[in-house]
């Protein structure tokens, strides 16, 4: 029963959430905040509708900027708020 109840906790942990988003801030120190955007249908009326949710992710190297389109996967909870790693930086945000 036990070796039931790890081997579903190491699958678990060993394909961990990957999401992509756009940061909206990056003011804090070696953490950015991610808006994840998803589409989802309504149960009722079937229209697709937009839902969408704020993350914080930890960058390192304080790399991200405002408006950069970035990876991001799950991890152990880092702070009270922070359970994501930034895994990428797939397109910087134009310079103004």
């Amino acid at each position: 029963m036990a070796e039931q109840g790890s081997a579903a906790a190491e699958a678990r942990h060993s394909n961990p959430r990957t999401v992509t988003g756009r940061v909206v801030s990056d003011r804090m120190d070696k953490t950015i905040t991610v808006l994840i955007e998803r589409k989802v249908q309504h149960p009722v009326y079937g229209k697709i509708i937009r839902r969408s949710s704020k993350v914080h992710a930890h960058d390192e190297n304080n790399t991200c900027r405002t408006g950069d389109l970035v990876t991001v996967v799950e991890c152990r909870p880092l702070s009270r708020t922070k359970c994501w790693t930034l895994k990428s930086i797939d397109e910087r945000a134009r310079e103004v």
